[in-house]
């Protein structure tokens, strides 16, 4: 990660930009000063990156990039997509100069950047690939998150993996980065185990899951399930607690994806196999440079931090930026999350989880 953000750094400048002054020392002239507006828009608070770790960076890089004059209008839309659609028209009367869009429900989103772009406030899509006319996009290699998820899995199964039978957990079907992880997770488990049961999480909620979990186990049996695919950490502390309230005596091996807090300690504890680290400050950094780019005509600048390509339903070749993740599991907690500063040790090894910290020598 730390090595990924350096060479981010390093692309800026070798195109003869950074902070927003060219090779030669002479300083960009901007569309619009630093008293800007950015608007933030994020999906919901059931995963607690939100409210943790995007807004709080996006907020202080805006605020350090701007010196101080710029500010961040954000909103949440707790799972709902009306009320974010609603949330991106307050935003646009209050004519924000950019929005950063993490959509509920990528289609339902469209209509409301049209109007933006209208009205002519540049829309950069979040996390998230929205669809309508935006200007760039920001986010993880998505398939690349199902494809480590899949490879984990397959390889925590070793040799009994094509007798195994496997339930598939996947995320919201309004959420296109959901269709993404699912698709790479199957480019690995597709002819390598038995999958006999695939859900779908409506709006990502881990209550949606238990009960897809509780009744995955009443169809196939306890003792039969060998493994369990799950999109995010979300969905596998729900598995997690379905497959134990069920009785079971070791849990099998559960994919996670996010590094939350909770998932990092049943990683310690053996309860999870694995999660995805995904480096929000460096995807939250980003975003914010970008915005900022983009509101103050920096276009050289701006093209730097996109220089990925993506298509969206209703677009084609779209300006962006995916950021590298890494298989977060026992042995490279030192070196991801501690690392990182996501987490330190006291978080991490509370009274609970104390005896399973020292026996993988995390103090």
């Amino acid at each position: 990660m730390a090595l990924a953000a350096s060479a981010s750094a390093l692309s800026l400048a070798a195109c003869g930009v950074m902070d927003g002054v060219d090779a030669g020392s002479t300083p960009v002239t901007p569309k619009k000063g630093n008293d800007i507006t950015v608007g933030l828009l994020l999906p919901e608070k059931e995963n607690t990156r939100y409210e943790k770790f995007d807004y709080p960076i996006i907020k202080k890089k805006v605020t350090a990039l701007t010196h101080g004059q710029g500010k961040v209008v954000y909103a949440n839309a707790g799972a709902d997509a009306d009320e974010q659609s609603k949330q991106l028209d307050q935003m646009i009367d209050d004519q924000v100069d950019v929005l950063l869009v993490d959509a509920v429900d990528a289609e339902a989103i469209a209509p409301g950047i049209k109007k933006a772009k209208d009205a002519g406030i540049p829309v950069i899509a979040y996390d998230r690939l929205a669809q309508g006319p935006i200007d760039a996009y920001i986010s993880f290699d998505n398939q690349l998150v199902g494809q480590v998820q899949g490879r984990s899995l397959a390889e925590a199964l070793g040799a009994k993996a094509p007798y195994s039978k496997i339930i598939m957990m996947n995320g919201s079907v309004t959420d296109p980065n959901a269709a993404q992880f699912k698709e790479g997770a199957l480019s690995e488990l597709k002819g390598k185990v038995n999958i006999v049961k695939t859900y779908d999480t409506r709006d990502w909620k881990p209550e949606v899951a238990k009960a897809n979990m509780a009744e995955a186990i009443r169809a196939v049996g306890l003792n039969n399930i060998a493994a369990v695919y799950s999109a995010n950490d979300g969905i596998a502390g729900a598995v997690i607690d379905a497959l134990k309230e069920a009785g079971v005596s070791k849990v099998p091996p559960v994919t996670g994806q996010d590094a939350e807090l909770a998932a990092v300690q049943r990683i310690v504890a053996g309860d999870q196999y694995m999660s995805v680290y995904k480096s929000y400050p460096q995807e939250a950094t980003s975003a914010a440079e970008m915005a900022v780019a983009k509101v103050q005509g920096r276009s050289i600048e701006f093209d730097a931090l996109t220089r990925d390509k993506v298509d969206s339903p209703t677009q084609k070749q779209i300006p962006a930026m995916l950021v590298p993740v890494v298989a977060l599991t026992k042995e490279n907690i030192e070196d991801t999350v501690l690392q990182d500063e996501i987490y330190t040790v006291k978080d991490i090894c509370t009274a609970k989880y104390k005896s399973d910290c020292q026996a993988i020598g995390l103090k």
